[in-house]
């Protein structure tokens, strides 16, 4: 760009026309993602673009395009009123941490006190951000947040929505689904819905946490479960017990927890005083085996050499925990990323057909087990 095109202001789509020697309809075109542009045309305009320092009036674009080019991450609840979101549901979606009660303030302080809705949102943004888009948060933690988001979806103010539910009962994504809009979710719907998502095969991730237990010499296995109401937390016991029993171990002593460290503590508490010979615990995510670690070195015991304690989730936590936590690895990251790529492929394809990617777990040894 020259010294006289600077001094006259901000390029123009005419000034991009120029550089590529084509009509300004078809930089136009080509600006707006209209698909049936010779690629070599296409190319040619991207470094006119790229040449003249050209930015597309994104108000404008959306005219054309009649796109926002945002996109909604919604947080939602299972709360029907102004008072809802009481309760320990923890991080329903992941099995990840969470927890707390109280209504929709201290619904927001849970979710920005949690890491996994960190590594959720790291993952969207990384995404977005090389395509020009950006994401919207939202909470629908009541009835009337969940009408506002519909709302919201409707009149256009963001193209679509990526939704992380909290709890089982959560009715969001069935709302979406009856509404036509485009949306993906992070997590197996609890009830069926003919809406994408991601989720992870967590029976396998604590068959994986069982076989590494018993590979160890353990004999007198503990667990800590999710809240069961909540789909992650009964996929994990249900694979650890089913494990367990093809190794011959028919009955294994369950608390269950909240997703929290603070359940965590309490759950172990209540196992060591109806099992004080216990020499393994899985429990079904990091926060509560930081809680069970806890306990167990304030009653005494070595870990690993007295108890040897397996988590879920390959959080934060993990690493926080002393000695270093053994864990099944959830990659939220790269699930949120492949969430979003789900929903800007549903945009670009709107008559496409509902689909689901599985992420495989991995085990991630250290000092704990």
């Amino acid at each position: 760009m020259t010294d006289d095109q600077r001094s006259a202001g901000a390029p123009t789509l005419e000034d991009v026309a120029r550089a590529a020697g084509v009509s300004r309809a078809t930089v136009s075109r080509v600006v707006n993602g209209v698909r049936n542009v010779d690629p070599a045309i296409q190319e040619a305009v991207r470094q006119a673009v790229s040449v003249t320092g050209y930015t597309p009036n994104r108000a404008a674009r959306s005219l054309v395009t009649r796109r926002a080019d945002a996109i909604a991450l919604v947080v939602s609840g299972a709360g029907v009123g102004p008072e809802a979101a009481r309760g320990d549901s923890g991080t329903g979606a992941s099995g990840e941490e969470g927890g707390g009660s109280g209504g929709s303030g201290s619904f927001t302080a849970q979710v920005f006190a949690d890491p996994f809705f960190g590594r959720v949102v790291t993952g969207v943004v990384d995404y977005l951000r090389p395509r020009g888009m950006h994401p919207v948060l939202m909470f629908a933690e009541t009835s009337r947040a969940r009408e506002e988001v519909v709302a919201y979806l409707r009149q256009g103010s963001a193209d679509g929505a990526l939704v992380v539910s909290t709890h089982a009962e959560d009715p969001l994504p069935g709302l979406i689904a009856d509404a036509g809009l485009a949306a993906v979710l992070f997590a197996r719907p609890a009830r069926p819905v003919p809406v994408s998502y991601v989720d992870l095969a967590h029976q396998d991730g604590a068959r994986l946490a069982a076989e590494h237990l018993l590979g160890r010499g353990c004999r007198r296995i503990t667990t800590i479960s999710g809240p069961l109401d909540v789909p992650a937390g009964e996929a994990r016991l249900t694979g650890f017990r089913d494990t367990m029993a093809r190794h011959g171990h028919p009955y294994i002593p369950i608390a269950e927890g909240q997703f929290t460290q603070e359940s965590g503590e309490s759950a172990m508490e209540r196992l060591l005083a109806e099992h004080p010979d216990l020499d393994g615990v899985f429990a079904a995510n990091d926060l509560m085996a930081l809680g069970a670690c806890h306990v167990l070195r304030e009653h005494g015991r070595s870990i690993p050499g007295d108890v040897a304690v397996v988590g879920f989730d390959d959080s934060s936590a993990a690493l926080a925990c002393r000695p270093p936590l053994t864990t099944v690895r959830q990659p939220v990251e790269g699930m949120a990323a492949e969430m979003t790529r789900l929903l800007l492929d549903r945009l670009a394809r709107p008559d496409g057909p509902v689909t689901s990617v599985i992420f495989e777990p991995e085990l991630v040894v250290r000092g704990s087990a």
